[in-house]
């Protein structure tokens, strides 16, 4: 499975770090306070003027029975895994186009979460997150997630939602249960062989298929793009002159698309763990492989033991699995599991101590702490169930994206992508010929458009050893916002995600939130 933008540090290191006795957070002990900080200014409601929305976003208007949609907000059922939300959580559907170029036509479900404000005479409005992946639920996260954001609570609604193909709005379902674990079981992410390779693709144009067999319908809208659309039109329906919005890791791309499309109606953004709005699919699996790099070199080295020392043993014991998997119960470590495991701790640092011993278990043949983590990230449960997310991962991704690589084309890859990484160089490298091979649609485009001009400030935060969103995508996004729009705070620490573990990011963006303090571009924490 593809260890893309896949999570925010929530998502991963609020469930892994609870089997942990010890160990920092991901901020690396962030304590510098922001410098010069300005204040934004205030937003009134849009006039006739200033509220038309950039070119790309023209399009038939909306019809009236769904800008003016009445929301039926009603207690919430409980998630396919984890606790009924608490009765002062609601939810509720809008519907939106299945085709926004389209608008009379038909609909689907797109599903929310609301948490109303504290202090409703001091309420701002609602406050949309969107958790990563993509194809995060955050209507399942955001009661479980929603402590971290207690405080923004007081002054707004707190809403989280299912993006289009995700979830309880029009999830896309690719195969069963069955299929999934025969897939993780069998096929080897990084083919050595003409048979491993025939079966690797063989494999994802079989997953491909199955969406387009189980979820005909969506699977041709399930974009970014039409997703930002989605976003306006909640933001009208739930009262909003403008979109006040907090975008993790994939999120940030849809923050961005939404900024672009409708730069005057952009309130408080604020994007965490970016994405580099100008990579294509070599250019995003390239990051990657040096942001994973880059965050084992950061653990090995707080062990004491050298990197590139350090990474060869690692290496070795992934060619070892490769060639000969180790059993665990009914099940085996494969090299790609353990890979996916190994993956999973880099996305906090107070994670870093599970990898310390799921590594020392596995050399010593004990591969059920590498395997657990592995599950982790696919969302399997203890019965063999995995969730869905992966697939409406896909389905995103591979619609959002024109770009269809070739198995030629990865070959070519990887002495450049070993180099980088001896580690996840060879998987990443092949990845961009697997993910989207034969997809059964077209994609929109090579890269997003971010570009924002006349938007309010958004900031844009970027962690410097953040490894599935390197640091460089944060840089990039704030400058493609444009001048005065995309302002840069940078936190000097570990980790996928900066808010909730770098006190100085948290105050920054609290202060943005909740008083419209803008800090000075560039920022820095730690």
């Amino acid at each position: 499975m593809s260890i893309r933008a896949r999570m925010t540090v929530l998502a991963v290191t609020g469930l892994l770090v609870a089997g942990c006795t010890s160990g920092g957070s991901g901020a690396g002990g962030t304590t510098a306070a922001p410098s010069a900080p300005t204040t934004a200014p205030t937003t009134p409601s849009p006039t006739t003027a200033d509220a038309k929305p950039s070119a790309a976003a023209t399009l038939p208007a909306l019809p009236a029975s769904l800008t003016g949609q009445r929301l039926d907000w009603k207690r919430c059922e409980a998630p396919s895994s984890g606790p009924r939300p608490g009765p002062e959580w609601r939810c509720a559907s809008v519907k939106v186009p299945l085709d926004h170029a389209k608008p009379e036509g038909a609909t689907i479900p797109f599903a929310l979460i609301r948490k109303e404000a504290g202090d409703e005479r001091g309420r701002i409005g609602s406050l949309l997150f969107n958790f990563g992946g993509p194809g995060a639920s955050g209507v399942e996260i955001l009661p479980q997630a929603a402590e971290e954001y207690a405080k923004l609570g007081e002054r707004y609604d707190l809403v989280g939602f299912d993006p289009r193909g995700v979830g309880r709005s029009a999830g896309v379902v690719c195969r069963d249960d069955a299929e999934q674990a025969a897939s993780e079981a069998s096929v080897d992410l990084t083919p050595d062989t003409a048979a491993e390779e025939a079966a690797y693709l063989k494999d994802n144009t079989a997953f491909g298929a199955g969406c387009a067999r189980r979820s005909a319908t969506v699977l041709p809208h399930t974009t970014t793009t039409a997703t930002a659309r989605d976003l306006d039109l909640v933001r009208q329906v739930l009262g909003d002159d403008r979109l006040h919005y907090f975008g993790m890791s994939y999120g940030t791309q849809l923050g961005g698309t939404y900024a672009h499309l409708f730069p005057s109606r952009v309130g408080r953004l604020v994007f965490d763990a970016v994405v580099d709005p100008t990579a294509d699919t070599t250019g995003h699996a390239r990051h990657q492989t040096i942001g994973f790099q880059r965050a084992l070199d950061n653990y090995l080295k707080s062990t004491g033991e050298d990197p590139k020392a350090g990474s060869e043993r690692i290496a070795r014991l992934l060619r070892k699995l490769d060639r000969e998997p180790l059993t665990v119960g009914d099940r085996r470590l494969t090299e790609g599991l353990a890979l996916t495991g190994i993956a999973v701790t880099l996305y906090g640092q107070a994670n870093w101590p599970l990898l310390t011993q799921a590594l020392a278990d596995a050399e010593q043949g004990r591969g059920a702490p590498l395997l657990e983590l592995a599950d982790y990230y696919n969302d399997r449960d203890a019965k063999g169930h995995y969730s869905t997310q992966s697939h409406s991962q896909r389905a995103i991704s591979c619609a959002d994206s024109s770009e269809r690589p070739t198995a030629a084309r990865a070959k070519a890859l990887i002495p450049e992508f070993r180099g980088l990484s001896p580690v996840f160089g060879a998987f990443l490298a092949w990845d961009t010929a697997g993910w989207c091979a034969n997809w059964p649609v077209k994609g929109e485009r090579t890269t997003p458009e971010a570009s924002a001009p006349g938007a309010a400030p958004i900031l844009v935060v970027g962690t410097t050893g953040d490894p599935a969103t390197p640091y460089e995508g944060a840089e990039k996004m704030a400058k493609e916002l444009g001048d005065g729009v995309g302002v840069l705070v940078t936190n000097k620490g570990e980790g996928h995600g900066a808010y909730g573990t770098s006190p100085c990011v948290t105050k920054t963006v609290d202060a943005y939130f909740l008083k419209g303090t803008v800090p000075e571009y560039g920022t820095t924490c730690g």
